[in-house]
């Protein structure tokens, strides 16, 4: 289901965001803009600050100055947080920690988020056929061999990556972030992945997809916002910039140190 449709021009809006971490400046005048409906690939070399900048749209670290906009709504720094976050309905899928490997799918989905009876025990039948229609209409998993019961352990890493996405967008994340969704990934798992990226946009979300390889983000990407010693340097539309132009481009920006 995709997330209602309010009166507001950006899901997540900063200005000005500083971060200091002691004498480390790790943000500097961060001016960033996510709409709706958009895939914006986050890119640049170790240390540019893309973690920083999304714990800070996240609500794990609460900027050093600067001004944070939710759906046009000013939130107070001191305020945000991740619970706050997953309330505003931003929701971040992490490689690799996003889900409990010995728990079946159906418990995966619904991990601090249980479905009680009128008794107050989880109610297993509701949440293993809402899981069910996560995994064929959410998702897309129309094969054999993967049910609500199916493990995580016996998944494949696109396979959970998939998951992941699929119990995001479940819970009207209205913004997805996805942080190096195919490290480590074979050929196959990295063209499932971006298929489940692909999917986020078509339900109606915004997506901020984090990613070193640069062929995967440009495939999928509307927008590429390139970060540098903690600052955004420029915004390329895919169109205009080939993968191997953009990787270029990249090393000429160390280059400059």
């Amino acid at each position: 289901m995709a997330p209602a449709q309010a009166d507001f021009a950006s899901i997540v809006r900063l200005e000005g965001v500083q971060k200091f971490f002691g004498a480390v400046h790790a943000l500097r005048d961060i001016n960033l803009t996510i709409g709706r409906n958009e895939i914006v690939g986050l890119i640049g070399d170790n240390g540019a600050g893309k973690s920083t900048l999304i714990k800070v749209v996240t609500g794990v670290l609460a900027p050093t100055a600067g001004q944070i906009f939710i759906r046009d709504r000013e939130i107070q720094p001191g305020e945000y947080s991740v619970r706050m976050a997953h309330e505003l309905s931003i929701e971040t899928v992490y490689q690799d920690k996003s889900l409990a490997e010995k728990q079946p799918l159906w418990r995966n989905f619904f991990v601090g988020r249980q479905i009680a009876n009128r008794f107050g025990f989880i109610d297993i039948k509701r949440e293993k056929k809402i899981a069910q229609e996560i995994l064929l209409d959410v998702i897309g998993f129309r094969g054999v061999g993967i049910t609500v019961d199916s493990t995580v352990a016996n998944l494949s890493g696109g396979e959970r990556q998939g998951i992941a996405i699929g119990r995001a967008m479940h819970y009207n994340a209205d913004l997805i972030v996805l942080d190096e969704p195919t490290a480590a990934l074979g050929v196959a798992e990295v063209r499932k992945v971006i298929d489940f990226v692909r999917r986020i946009k078509e339900s109606g979300r915004a997506c901020i997809y984090i990613e070193h390889n640069l062929a995967h983000v440009h495939e999928v990407a509307d927008r590429l916002i390139v970060l540098d010693r903690g600052r955004v340097v420029s915004q390329i539309d895919p169109k205009d910039m080939t993968v191997a132009e953009l990787t270029e481009y990249l090393i000429a920006l160390q280059r400059k140190g």
